[in-house]
């Protein structure tokens, strides 16, 4: 038997492929891209910032995710909550809309440890690296901004006092090495 010698297709390879695509038969790949799934509506529309909220649907999943239904069975997943930031980030990666999503996903880890106790330190190491995420995006913003998303911080922090696993003490620590405290 012997051993295909094809290279794996690379973008290069595509490049040339889409240069020689006129105008209307790149809308008509793109259109195509559009219809085959709603990742690709939601990168689109999220990169030419078309609809009332372009972070409603990355929120909805972050929510769905690390704050599930625990009534209808639903199970969390950290890997999809942080994959709906990766995605944003890919689409556009605005600071200020980053610092939202990361803030939001601490948050929507509080609402759900406030109602649902995990005993999944899986769960509380991916809320502390998130937490400093939010911290270094924010630290990216100018400063009017950045009070707003320090003090959502800070009421996550208060609540992680309850939950045990030292995560209180990271996030002091991660306050103070991010110059917030």
């Amino acid at each position: 038997m012997t051993k295909s010698t094809k290279k794996k297709p690379t973008w290069n390879d595509l490049k040339r492929h889409l240069a020689d695509l006129d105008r209307t038969a790149l809308l008509g790949l793109i259109h195509d891209l559009y219809a085959a799934g709603k990742d690709n509506k939601s990168f689109l529309h999220t990169r030419f910032g078309l609809g009332d909220d372009v972070l409603k649907s990355y929120k909805a999943i972050i929510s769905r995710w690390v704050s599930p239904d625990v009534m209808r069975n639903q199970d969390y997943s950290v890997s999809k909550a942080k994959k709906a930031i990766s995605d944003y980030k890919k689409a556009i990666g605005r600071p200020e809309e980053l610092a939202e999503l990361s803030v939001f996903f601490c948050e929507s880890c509080a609402d759900f440890l406030g109602y649902c106790s995990t005993d999944d330190e899986g769960y509380f190491n991916a809320l502390v690296r998130m937490f400093e995420q939010a911290l270094k995006v924010i630290s990216q913003l100018e400063p009017e901004q950045k009070k707003q998303f320090v003090d959502r911080l800070e009421c996550v922090r208060h609540e992680s006092s309850d939950w045990g696993w030292g995560v209180e003490d990271y996030m002091d620590d991660l306050m103070v090495e991010h110059g917030f405290v």
